[in-house]
């Protein structure tokens, strides 16, 4: 545990920047990139915006199923010059970072990247929205994923599950679409591919 900080209660935990009412703020915020790079191991997931530093809980088994659903549909659809990733590292700025759930890349930008993707290099990144990155997936990220990258999927799992897509429009993403579970999505960025969002749920 790092000194001076105080658990969550299952909510993101925004620091330095941001101060919700209630929270006590790490002792050396702003932090960068490098901060992040001497963090402990310990099973949470750490993001930088803008310098604050927000801390989600490892995911959920619901959360899991729903990334890995995803994926293997992705992976059945994806062309041979792309490669679909979950839970990899985008380093936008010194500090902003983001950890998307799952990510559509070029084969041959993964060939190069060896720890940071830059926000060019992604096609596309995906959220499963979960109670402890509601506020962030829906708002914050969608924001800052539009500084490069074509198109953004939300996952609301309460939802049906609900699929929302965001395309990029200039500086902005446009939409978003939504597609509710029981009808079936038809996508054609960044490739072909068509599902239920009920898939998305394992019900067995």
């Amino acid at each position: 545990m790092l000194d001076g900080w105080f658990p969550d209660t299952g909510q993101v935990t925004a620091m330095a920047t941001m101060e919700p009412a209630g929270r006590t703020a790490f002792p050396h915020a702003p932090f960068t990139v490098d901060d992040l790079l001497k963090f402990p191991d310990d099973g949470n997931r750490y993001e930088l915006f803008n310098g604050s530093l927000v801390v989600s809980p490892a995911p959920t088994p619901l959360h899991q199923d729903t990334i890995f659903l995803l994926q293997t549909i992705l992976h059945q659809a994806v062309p041979s010059h792309l490669k679909v990733y979950s839970t990899v590292n985008v380093r936008v700025s010194d500090k902003d970072f983001y950890i998307p759930d799952l990510v559509v890349v070029p084969r041959a930008t993964a060939k190069s990247v060896k720890l940071m993707f830059a926000p060019s290099d992604l096609l596309l990144a995906v959220e499963v929205v979960s109670p402890s990155t509601k506020l962030h997936d829906r708002g914050m990220k969608a924001a800052a994923y539009a500084a490069g990258i074509p198109a953004y999927w939300r996952i609301e799992p309460d939802e049906g599950p609900t699929l929302y897509v965001y395309e990029i429009d200039g500086d902005t993403y446009s939409g978003p679409t939504a597609h509710k579970a029981g009808t079936r999505a038809t996508l054609s960025s960044p490739f072909p591919v068509s599902f239920d969002p009920a898939d998305l749920i394992d019900v067995d």
